[in-house]
């Protein structure tokens, strides 16, 4: 996906940097303050521990230049790119007290982003091959909808809807307030968008049926045995796009994409992702005071 992912609106992120150094930051780096000169310059390079997915260097930059925007930023690697262990992510240059100052809010961005990445890239390469399609959720964490929906992007999985207002999505509890499965998806047609799908979260091919017969386009089967996905997919793809969720894991994905449906949705994605493991290296021999580096 390297190039080809759009990085999220700048107002839909940027508060969350300043929120982060804010936190971290406060009245002030008490540490670097007393141990490193006022006018050290340094150099420093992002270096990967592990195997990862790159994703989260425009917001890395954005970290730096909102700390000290004398920083230099130059990546090696590009948004998507495979870094295998060892590999140098980009170099920093500039004065040391606001690289370090900037240090642990700019890491805990990229290891968030590259961990979602590189964990997304994994399902999808698990059903490579197959003609279904890896979904990411709305089970995001607080604040982060924007960033972990572009990092599972780059990971190269497909976004579903950002939030509530831009998809219609009929779950048990939309269905038990209204009803029952047919009200609920009269309902919901009889106001939709036109551009709207009306898709419904389904247990068993009854309510399945029951949904198309009233209308709804795009079925959820939500929490269904392997064995009942392959027996019931046949019956209903030719009715509705059918996404599957629930229990997916990278043991099973693979059964599950080739039971026919056209996508599986997976909060995993961004509730379980693992960080990935980066550093923040200074490159000592880089290092000077008195307004030059060596």
């Amino acid at each position: 996906m390297s190039g080809s992912v759009e990085l999220p609106s700048p107002h839909t992120w940027h508060s969350l940097v300043s929120l982060a150094i804010r936190e971290d930051l406060g009245s002030g780096d008490i540490t670097t303050a007393l141990v490193v000169p006022e006018d050290a310059l340094g150099e420093a390079q992002l270096e990967a521990r592990q195997a990862l997915v790159v994703c989260g260097l425009p917001v890395a930059r954005r970290v730096l230049e909102a700390v000290e925007p004398a920083l230099e930023f130059a990546p090696d690697l590009a948004e998507g790119d495979l870094a295998p262990r060892g590999s140098v992510l980009a170099r920093i240059r500039g004065p040391l007290r606001g690289l370090l100052a900037a240090e642990r809010v700019m890491l805990n961005f990229l290891m968030r982003m590259s961990g979602v990445a590189s964990w997304t890239r994994q399902f999808v390469q698990a059903v490579a091959g197959t003609e279904t399609r890896i979904v990411d959720t709305r089970k995001t964490l607080p604040g982060w909808r924007s960033l972990d929906k572009y990092a599972c992007a780059v990971g190269g999985a497909w976004n579903h809807r950002v939030g509530l207002y831009d998809g219609i999505l009929l779950k048990d509890n939309h269905i038990a307030a209204a009803g029952g499965v047919a009200p609920a998806v009269k309902a919901a047609r009889s106001g939709a968008p036109a551009q709207l799908r009306v898709q419904v979260e389904v247990e068993s091919e009854e309510d399945a049926m029951r949904a198309i017969e009233a209308g709804a386009d795009f079925l959820l089967l939500d929490n269904w045995k392997p064995e009942a996905l392959a027996a019931a997919v046949p019956r209903l793809r030719e009715h509705a796009l059918l996404e599957m969720s629930g229990g997916v894991n990278l043991d099973n994905v693979r059964a599950y994409a080739e039971s026919g449906v056209s996508r599986i949705s997976i909060g995993a994605l961004t509730h379980s992702a693992p960080a990935a493991d980066l550093a923040l290296e200074l490159c000592i021999g880089g290092l000077s005071a008195g307004g030059r580096t060596e």
